[in-house]
């Protein structure tokens, strides 16, 4: 794993938005058919509140591996989102999304020293989020303070999953590659991080404005973002494959690790 330059992580960004291209339905598809099972999971009395975060690595290999499908020539299935379910890694995958559910709790948590748990309240939602609650608290700093704690576990998850479920690594070896991969590669992931800040925060509040301004009606900005921000997120999973590949190399295919392709028994190849 050797360092990486800095401008690397702009060239991830502009991979991500090549890989999009190249089967922009298939993608949003994928991506809308993840929301549709978030949404219905969201529904369940308290496990809904648990499972997302705990079937994050699980669903995020879909979209690694619909990347991988991509850059192979194959097309992308929204079937793909249980690929993961059926294979030896799971349980492994599993216990990294509870390891995020711990990480994302402590993180909220150790808010209370900066703000006397304001943040973890309105997150456990025991108390509104309004302009007084911010106005009269330190939740903004909190806020900035958990993603500074949450950050070195954030390291090691970056890459655990597909470590886990293409390189076959124990919870443990994945966390650690992960962990000095992306220590190594800091200045990357900082220009990568900036990109997406300006691409995916700054850009859309820009034409948002630029929108409000030149037509009154609402609804027109909503119609507008609501696209935009789909397109953007989708080519910021796309984004993530190339960061993986920049230092572990490309994944075999689902073939070549006698996985049960999504798109077996459709009669296309």
């Amino acid at each position: 794993m050797g360092k990486l330059p800095a401008n690397t992580g702009w060239i991830w960004v502009k991979e991500g938005f090549a890989l999009f291209r190249k089967q922009p339905v298939e993608m949003a598809t994928l991506f809308l058919a993840y929301m549709f099972v978030m949404l219905a999971i969201g529904i369940m009395p308290v496990l809904g509140q648990i499972l997302p975060l705990v079937l994050v690595p699980v669903f995020s290999m879909a979209f690694m591996e619909a990347c991988l499908n991509i850059e192979q020539g194959r097309k992308v299935y929204p079937n793909l989102l249980v690929t993961f379910f059926r294979t030896p890694a799971l349980r492994r995958l599993l216990t990294l999304g509870v390891l995020y559910l711990l990480a994302a709790v402590l993180a909220v948590a150790a808010s209370a020293l900066v703000d006397g748990g304001v943040f973890w309240q309105v997150m456990g939602g025991s108390k509104q989020l309004d302009e007084d609650t911010i106005r009269n608290s330190h939740m903004s700093l909190a806020m900035i303070f958990s993603a500074v704690v949450y950050t070195p576990a954030a390291m090691a998850f970056w890459y655990a999953a597909p470590l886990i479920a293409w390189q076959e690594m124990g919870l443990g070896k994945a966390l650690f590659y992960s962990f000095f991969a992306v220590l190594r590669s800091g200045k990357a992931f900082l220009v990568y991080g900036m990109s997406w800040i300006l691409i995916g925060v700054v850009f859309p509040a820009l034409v948002s404005s630029i929108l409000a301004l030149l037509v009154a009606k609402g609804i027109v900005v909503v119609i507008v973002l609501l696209p935009l921000s789909l397109v953007l997120t989708v080519v910021m999973y796309c984004s993530f494959y190339p960061t993986y590949t920049a230092i572990f190399g490309r994944p075999q295919s689902l073939s070549e690790r006698h996985l049960p392709r999504p798109d077996a028994g459709s009669g296309q190849d």
